[in-house]
């Protein structure tokens, strides 16, 4: 559990996608170019290929985490993280 204050640390932003491919050697993954507006674009790694492809991802809007540390992933650096649901 995290209090109120770690929480408000999070920034959490509205990204659009510009571009998305499967990663390589990767059943899970898909890497997303993805357009911040004011804040620029990002390198965008996530574990979502069990129900998107990626061309169903391009032009699409998602809530991203934008203030997390970059990872390297599968050879790729990913920096930020992808926030979404199954219904």
């Amino acid at each position: 559990m995290i209090n109120f204050d770690e929480f408000s640390k999070v920034e959490l932003v509205v990204g659009t996608v510009l571009e998305a491919e499967e990663v390589p050697g990767s059943e899970k993954l898909i890497k997303q170019i993805v357009d911040f507006g004011e804040l620029g674009r990002r390198q965008i790694l996530s574990g979502i290929r069990k129900w998107y492809k990626p061309s169903q991802l391009v032009g699409k809007q998602f809530v991203y985490v934008t203030n997390l540390e970059p990872r390297m992933m599968m050879g790729f650096e990913s920096n930020g993280m992808l926030l979404a649901t199954d219904t």
